[in-house]
């Protein structure tokens, strides 16, 4: 963390956490910390507020069993407001649903914008031992190769029944699909932003 939270900004030492999915990006939950609450989050992993009704530190799913596992933690520009990424165990709302918003938690995208990172991070910082970085020393005409080799092998499962061989495949050819981009020094949102124009 760039910055740490001043929890003595507000009178009660409290300040509001905003906690998000990791990988889909939306936002479960709001709840308040102080800095006890904030230093076990960091400590053990399991997002912790301070409950304001039952006056004490209280783990999301201490009783449920439906856990926040920490991810990270960045503090706003005011340092009075904490954004807590998360990995959630079950629903988050007490009453059930995904999140405090009524809101489906699906659509892990956010985990395509880390595939993407790690593949730019293997072109910009090679390591033998990474598949991708071989790919990009063999040049843009092999990674494009490989995309068109992907996209045959699913069109021929998808010819099957077989779930878990088409998932297989086409898990292969997004994975190369992105690092054709990259090896194209274009970005994913560029894509999207024409998917976006066609689509008005």
């Amino acid at each position: 963390m760039d910055r740490k939270p001043n929890f003595s900004k507000n009178a009660d030492g409290l300040l509001p956490a905003v906690i998000q999915d990791q990988w889909t990006l939306k936002v479960l939950m709001l709840g308040y910390m102080n800095q006890e609450a904030f230093d076990k989050t960091l400590s053990e992993k399991k997002v912790t507020f301070f409950s304001r009704s039952k006056n004490r530190l209280w783990t999301k799913g201490e009783e449920s069993g439906n856990f926040l596992n920490f991810v990270d933690a960045k503090i706003d520009c005011d340092e009075d407001a904490i954004l807590i990424t998360a990995n959630p165990v079950g629903p988050t709302c007490h009453t059930g649903d995904d999140t405090c918003w009524k809101d489906e938690n699906n659509g892990k995208v956010g985990f395509l914008e880390h595939l993407r990172k790690t593949i730019k991070s293997r072109k910009e910082n090679p390591s033998e031992k990474s598949y991708t970085t071989s790919l990009f020393n063999k040049g843009l005409n092999k990674v494009a190769q490989k995309v068109g080799e992907e996209a045959v092998e699913l069109v021929i499962e998808a010819k099957d029944d077989n779930k878990e061989l088409f998932l297989g495949e086409a898990a292969d050819l997004m994975y190369h699909y992105l690092t054709l981009l990259e090896a194209k020094d274009i970005a994913l949102d560029e894509v999207i932003d024409t998917l976006i124009t066609r689509h008005k």
